[in-house]
């Protein structure tokens, strides 16, 4: 599919900005509905998975998380339960020690039909390429689709880390990877990987309430759009604020489906019951 034409179909009636020739009484009269489980393509790496990632790192650092907590056949389970209901992206880190919980549901999942993003903190060549093997063998698969370069925070990191970039390169033309990218922590170095060639694939963090964001809403939305200009993939996190908008659960969607930029998002549920409940209200935002 060519990207104008997947641009028409998906983000048609999701904000005056997106609207193009339609006329905005016909977008109020036909509001865009959405689904958790609605395959789409992530930018331009030709990557297709459903909206919703189910998220393994709420509060995730020293290769613990909530969801990781739940020990891993619980966390097996959980991942499992959101693919039979059609979920397709399971969003990995090795910070979150989710890979083993992630191989335990890869037992019961057809490994074609899941997209894996994962994560690593190596900022050089060998270290890069160290994790990357390693991931394959805790994962036990043969390629990863998506593996970023996590939490980046300098402004210069394009260049200041071109080693891990030029290994992560490598394993895409080997097709041990699909695509690559980053998260970023800063302001500073998320305008760095829009302006980047090398991203492929963004993990920001956006909520209308600016909480766990790198600026306020509008400020990391304008980089948003550059990104997405450039065909780069954007992937929604923080959507819920890390628990601060879990509360308001259902004004967080609203607003993250309605700015015609995420391709798609992560949310980390910490049961089947909360899992079922996201993707039940994901389905009941309309804008």
């Amino acid at each position: 599919m060519k990207r104008r034409e997947f641009l028409s179909r998906t983000t048609a009636g999701v904000g005056a900005a997106w609207l193009g020739s339609r006329p905005f009484a016909d977008a109020m009269a036909a509001p865009a509905q959405f689904s958790a489980t609605e395959i789409v393509t992530l930018g331009s790496t030709g990557i297709k998975t459903s909206r919703l990632a189910m998220g393994t790192g709420t509060v995730g650092y020293d290769h613990h998380s909530n969801q990781t907590a739940l020990g891993v056949q619980g966390l097996a389970d959980l991942l499992y339960h959101g693919y039979d209901q059609g979920l397709r992206f399971f969003d990995l880190a090795d910070s979150y020690g989710s890979h083993p919980h992630a191989r335990e549901a890869l037992k019961r999942v057809p490994r074609e039909k899941v997209t894996i993003l994962t994560k690593s903190w190596a900022r050089d060549y060998d270290g890069m390429k160290a994790d990357i093997e390693r991931f394959r063998k805790e994962l036990n698969v043969e390629y990863l689709d998506i593996a970023l370069m996590h939490c980046l925070e300098q402004d210069d990191w394009p260049t200041r880390f071109k080693g891990a970039q030029d290994a992560l390169s490598e394993f895409k033309e080997k097709r041990i990877i699909r695509a690559h990218g980053c998260s970023c922590h800063k302001l500073g170095a998320l305008r760095a990987a829009a302006a980047n060639p090398w991203v492929e694939v963004d993990l920001a963090r956006i909520n209308p309430i600016g909480s766990h964001m790198d600026a306020q809403p509008d400020t990391v939305l304008s980089v948003l759009r550059e990104m997405k200009s450039k065909g780069k993939a954007v992937i929604g996190m923080k959507i819920l604020g890390q628990g601060d908008m879990r509360a308001r659960q259902d004004e967080a969607l609203h607003y993250a489906l309605s700015l015609g930029i995420l391709d798609a998002f992560t949310i980390g549920a910490e049961s089947i019951a909360e899992q079922s409940d996201l993707m039940r209200r994901i389905s009941a935002v309309s804008v």
